[in-house]
């Protein structure tokens, strides 16, 4: 059974409530029980009270219930009352159910609910008193065969005592307080400490996520300490392996990209000599940028996405391992934080996968130029903008090197779009045409536009310009603010000419 109302609970929360739920039910029953308990010994004290002093008033009254002497019966019976805060009344009544005598008491109490009394009959008694001896002569002394007095069924009248629970009850609701008192403070001693474990025992499960999400967020130097052992401490022992691997691998593809990137910029600056060299020189670092970053590609994919494989096998074994183990509260949550390390871990891998498909794009490989350049469209779709894509010719002739820039400069220019242009519609066109024997690009937005003037220093811009230029092709575009923007490229299919 799945219980969704506390999806939203933190781990110690639901902890606190899992100790805590069974805590409060065994209080409620023990106080139920309690105030029970307490209320039924105040039954029980004044039926068998009510019980043994109707009996005894019954047995001591029969003289004076048949003498007619009620006044000192009513004195005995008053006194008994007053001083005998139970007791509510006592009624003495004849065989006809007449109230003979009744006494009240004064005393601020009221009697048992639902009418209650105790009740015990006045029988007569008899003594037997023997006045001659064995040989049939009358005694001259007391005589030495006396018996005690003997009831007889014969019934003069009733007793009935009523009492009243007031002050008993009194006493044991203080009773029942003071318990109940002990009890809650019972109560919120176990809560502090059950709060307390639950905090203890999930900390080294909220450092661990901690560090996950900083290792997400790009800081991979970030040390997690073993604080425990078990399915937990692996855990933490893992993560802190693969921050190491990840600070390595991350380290030294950094110091590679530093490297590759002084050798171009040198070559680059070497070719910035030679007007003449130019072109040639920027599609060779064109060429080299590629490969670096088909090389960096395949670092990633062979070495991070690997690193993130153990770490999602690692926490699917503790994962299976908790649910392997006998049912509990703490291997719940280890159960349930190693399928969330679990999700962590594919969200990286997928990260790294995107990335890979950013460096080296294989559907250029698979569909081809005008392929790829749907492909793309179709995923900027997604993000709410109207595209309009339109191909002709036959792309079977484009060499690699010119799919690649082709790529990249629609690749640029749709970017743009997405990022800086405000558009609802956009258009591609890719037209191969043999008259020419040229590739004709064109990007078409109805964003907010700009000035050329200006926008012409930009990044991107620059990029495509200088792909364009290695190839010897032309680029233009046109924009006004406000009407959006038109770039039309023009790449030659058989070597570089001049750049208009």
């Amino acid at each position: 059974m799945t219980l969704r109302f506390w999806r939203g609970w933190s781990i110690g929360l639901r902890m606190a409530f899992i100790t805590m739920l069974p805590v409060a039910l065994l209080f409620s029953a023990f106080v139920g029980y309690s105030w029970y308990a307490h209320r039924a010994q105040v039954d029980e004290e004044l039926a068998e009270r009510g019980r043994i002093l109707a009996r005894a008033l019954a047995e001591t009254s029969e003289y004076n219930v048949i003498s007619g002497n009620l006044s000192d019966l009513h004195l005995t019976i008053n006194g008994l009352v007053q001083s005998d805060t139970s007791v509510y009344r006592i009624d003495v009544v004849d065989t006809a159910g007449r109230n003979r005598v009744g006494v009240v008491s004064e005393h601020p109490i009221l009697p048992q609910p639902g009418g209650r009394w105790y009740e015990a009959p006045i029988r007569k008694q008899v003594v037997w008193i023997n006045l001659f001896s064995d040989n049939g002569t009358p005694h001259v002394s007391a005589s030495s065969d006396i018996r005690p007095p003997t009831m007889t069924s014969e019934v003069v009248g009733r007793v009935r005592v009523t009492m009243s629970p007031t002050n008993m009850l009194a006493k044991q609701v203080q009773r029942f307080r003071i318990e109940l008192a002990m009890a809650a403070l019972a109560l919120i001693a176990s809560g502090a400490l059950a709060f307390i474990l639950a905090r203890s025992l999930t900390v080294p499960l909220r450092e661990a996520i901690a560090v996950l999400r900083r290792i997400r967020g790009g800081n991979v130097r970030v040390q997690l300490p073993v604080t425990t052992g078990g399915e937990v401490g692996e855990l933490q022992a893992s993560i802190g392996e693969m921050s190491v691997a990840l600070d390595d691998a991350r380290r030294d593809l950094e110091n590679r990209v530093a490297e590759r990137t002084r050798d171009l910029l040198a070559s680059r600056n070497e070719a910035l000599r030679a007007d003449a060299d130019k072109r040639k020189l920027i599609q060779k670092v064109n060429s080299i940028i590629e490969d670096e970053r088909k090389s960096i590609a395949v670092e990633i994919h062979d070495e991070l996405n690997a690193s993130l494989i153990a770490v999602r096998l690692e926490s699917q074994t503790i994962q299976l391992l908790a649910n392997k183990a006998p049912a509990g509260p703490e291997v719940e949550q280890i159960a349930a934080k190693a399928q969330a390390i679990t999700k962590l871990a594919l969200d990286l891998y997928a990260n790294g996968r995107r990335l890979v498909r950013r460096l080296r794009p294989e559907v250029l490989d698979m569909l081809g130029l005008h392929g790829a350049v749907e492909e793309m469209v179709n995923h900027y779709r997604s993000a709410g903008v109207v595209f309009d894509f339109h191909t002709e010719g036959d792309f079977s002739k484009i060499g690699n090197e010119l799919a690649i820039s082709a790529y990249r400069i629609v690749q640029e220019a749709l970017s743009n779009i997405m990022k800086h242009a405000g558009a609802g519609y956009a258009r591609v066109s890719l037209v191969l045409s043999e008259a020419s024997d040229a590739l004709q690009i064109e990007v078409q937005d109805d964003g907010e536009g700009f000035d050329p003037a200006l926008a012409s220093e930009g990044i991107g811009i620059i990029g495509m310009r200088e792909r364009v230029f290695a190839l010897g092709g032309s680029i233009q575009v046109r924009s006004t603010p406000g009407e959006g923007t038109l770039v039309a490229i023009a790449l030659p299919l058989g070597g570089a000419s001049e750049v208009s």
